[in-house]
């Protein structure tokens, strides 16, 4: 995914954690790679094919998202690789890697090279992540190696927990083996079984189902150890728990190798607001949790306890979303409103800064999966993500390109944008600029 020619994005702030680089400048692409960053004082000239004014904009590595769900191959209805590609790159994106519970799952080399021969038609680079157990039943482990030479860049039986010790110990071996993570859904269902919303003193006022936080935080504690027995590479998806959060950060203070990620939805929303609506654009797995959990999980991004920022995009069709909270499947969609979310309600508020969420959104994701991107140093591909942070705009999910539109956050005004999109120096997205 390389576009020939060249490409000048003159005058805007180039933020870039890699390298340290955070100033106004030029950066000139030619035939897919960066080719030069001008000095302090430096203009680079403007005979190229093509040049984008970012005077008054950011200019960051294209954000990369390494927990989403695609859906294709059994559910095209609700996503396919390419319309995912295409709401990805509409949200700045200019990766992501998709999860295995697919119909079949991502499960053998022939799941793995389909999704790769999708790719080649997306707008944006896609990366796949195979099942840990065959068929996602927690009984027989894949074939690790042949999955990890046919492309897959981690393991993860991602909306299941690997509810076996023994299978997810050897699973770590492997990690170990050939360095990739293997990336864990916690959840121990013997407590979380017919649970919709966290249990709190709100599940117990409507009485629903309750999913304590210790349904998780058990299966933390239990990774975790297992991580430090077998010294695999660990990432523990969507963290929810204030608990969770205390056990990744004496892991990390022990050097046991573990990663972990956090969902916008997981930083802002609290189970308070399913009394308010009943929304079941609100039903998600691990659920919305307590406003202490909430202000936990954003000290973790302060204090890089957690690692990284990912959307969990979850399609589901209308009809299988709009019905009671009880019916409803878990899951929401992401990838349009994910750095507007966080951009409103962590930077423009003084929680983190620019920087940082570069780093949790880009640098850090590339680094966790071994992927290309996430910098903007010279010869590296030129996947390049250009924000407004003072774009203010209103989420219209009608207008989304995810083929589902299964989001708590329509009518949400947000503050920051991606206003273009470019994969391997090609521009794959823009919207006034």
């Amino acid at each position: 995914m390389r576009a020939k020619g060249s490409l000048l994005i003159k005058g805007g702030r180039i933020v870039d954690p890699a390298t340290g680089i955070d100033r106004v400048a030029d950066l000139l692409v030619k035939n897919g790679l960066v080719e030069k960053i001008s000095q302090p004082g430096e203009r680079l000239g403007s005979k190229t094919q093509e040049v984008i004014s970012a005077q008054g904009k950011v200019v960051v590595p294209g954000l990369i998202d390494i927990h989403t769900h695609l859906r294709e191959p059994g559910r095209e209805d609700e996503e396919t690789i390419l319309s995912g590609s295409q709401a990805a790159v509409a949200g700045g994106f200019t990766a992501v890697a998709c999860m295995a519970n697919t119909y079949p799952p991502i499960d053998s080399q022939e799941g793995v090279r389909f999704v790769l021969e999708r790719a080649k038609q997306a707008n944006c680079r896609i990366y796949p992540i195979a099942a840990v157990t065959k068929g996602l039943k927690g009984e027989e482990l894949t074939e690790v190696a042949d999955l990890v030479k046919s492309g897959t860049v981690a393991i993860s039986d991602d909306g299941n927990p690997v509810t076996r010790s023994q299978i997810m110990r050897r699973a770590l071996e492997y990690s170990k083996i050939f360095d990739i993570p293997i990336i864990s859904h916690c959840e121990d269902r013997d407590l979380s079984s017919r649970g919709v919303i966290n249990e709190s003193y709100t599940s117990t006022l409507l009485g629903l189902g309750g999913i304590p936080s210790v349904s998780e935080e058990i299966m933390v504690a239990r990774d975790i150890h297992l991580a430090q027995f077998t010294q695999g590479r660990l990432h523990l998806a969507h963290l929810s728990t204030a608990g969770s959060l205390s056990l990744v950060r004496e892991a990390k203070g022990k050097g046991i190798r573990v990663t972990a990620e956090v969902t916008p939805h997981h930083l802002i929303l609290s189970d308070e607001l399913i009394r308010q609506s009943f929304d079941p654009n609100l039903k998600m797995n691990p659920p919305l949790r307590e406003k202490k959990d909430i202000e936990a999980l954003r000290e973790g991004l302060a204090d890089g306890t957690i690692d990284c920022i990912v959307t969990d995009h979850a399609p589901h069709s209308p009809e299988e979303k709009d019905v009671e909270f009880d019916a409803a499947p878990f899951g929401i969609i992401g990838l349009e409103t994910s750095l507007g979310l966080i951009l409103t309600e962590l930077y423009h508020k003084g929680i983190l800064g620019l920087k940082d969420i570069i780093s949790l959104m880009s640098t850090n994701p590339a680094q966790i999966l071994g992927l290309k991107g996430g910098s903007l140093k010279v010869g590296d591909p030129a996947d390049i993500t250009i924000i407004d942070l003072e774009r203010e705009w209103k989420v219209k999910p009608s207008q989304f390109k995810s083929k589902s539109r299964n989001t708590p956050f329509g009518g949400w005004i947000l503050k920051g944008k991606a206003i273009a999109t470019i994969v391997g120096g090609g521009i794959v997205y823009r919207e006034g600029i």
